[in-house]
């Protein structure tokens, strides 16, 4: 059996004007789970990002760290595969006219613009993503020029089965990627309905990691967003 480990990125710039960049905390996140694998001399054939700077920051954080453990260790490959669901573009595309008729999402929204802390607008903002990133899964929103959910799940889908096809048999990968691949992955293995893999992508804490096995077709779920290496409640965090 090939083990295939999925990685959620370190925690990214929230709220800032840009967010596709590690946090401070997110460094220490992935300098933490570095230094984990490290002392367990934890090795991998290959190591995979999605092209964002969040997951290959992350990636290139963790190997370094290995490798100056442990000397030479794989390459950094990009696969757009890995890439995030376009979250971003659901929000920009469709929230302006939800609040034209959608009394739940009007809410919502002016709750986010009136948050006075950074907390609340966390809060809040996730309240509202998840509710409009529901309708967009459940086919209720269709934007044009905006990949659609079962095209992201099939295209998470060929990065998974390129990633088991150029795996050594016993060999050990990692793809550092975000929540929403992760669900998928979460979802071919345990065939999840697209809800609740939707729920699953929501659960990933930044920087855990969730392990596969994989052996020809068969791909099985061995564990699920861990992360012993980040013994700081301040490190737990998801977005």
């Amino acid at each position: 059996m090939s083990h295939i480990l999925l990685v959620r990125h370190a925690q990214a710039s929230f709220l800032e004007p840009d967010y596709d960049k590690l946090s401070p905390t997110g460094e220490i996140q992935a300098h933490m789970l570095g230094e984990y694998w490290a002392s367990r001399k934890v090795a991998f054939n290959r190591v995979y990002s999605g092209p964002r700077v969040r997951q290959i920051d992350t990636a290139r954080i963790v190997t370094e760290i290995c490798r100056r453990s442990q000397g030479a260790s794989a390459e950094l490959a990009v696969l757009p595969e890995f890439d995030e669901y376009h979250g971003e573009d659901v929000l920009r595309k469709s929230v302006p006219e939800l609040t034209k008729t959608d009394a739940g999402i009007r809410d919502l929204h002016a709750a986010f613009q009136s948050a006075a802390t950074s907390e609340e607008k966390r809060r809040t903002f996730q309240r509202m993503f998840e509710a409009v990133i529901s309708k967009w899964v459940d086919g209720e929103i269709f934007l044009q020029g905006v990949e659609s959910w079962s095209d992201f799940c099939a295209r998470v889908n060929r990065g998974l089965a390129k990633v088991m096809s150029d795996t050594v048999p016993g060999g050990r990968v990692a793809i550092f990627s975000s929540g929403g691949p992760i669900g998928a992955a979460m979802q071919r293995a345990l065939n999840l309905s697209p809800r609740d893999t939707l729920r699953v992508t929501w659960m990933s804490r930044n920087c855990s990691y969730s392990e596969f096995l994989a052996r020809g077709d068969r791909f099985t779920l061995s564990a699920f967003n861990a992360f012993p290496h980040l013994d700081d409640p301040a490190l737990l965090t998801y977005r």
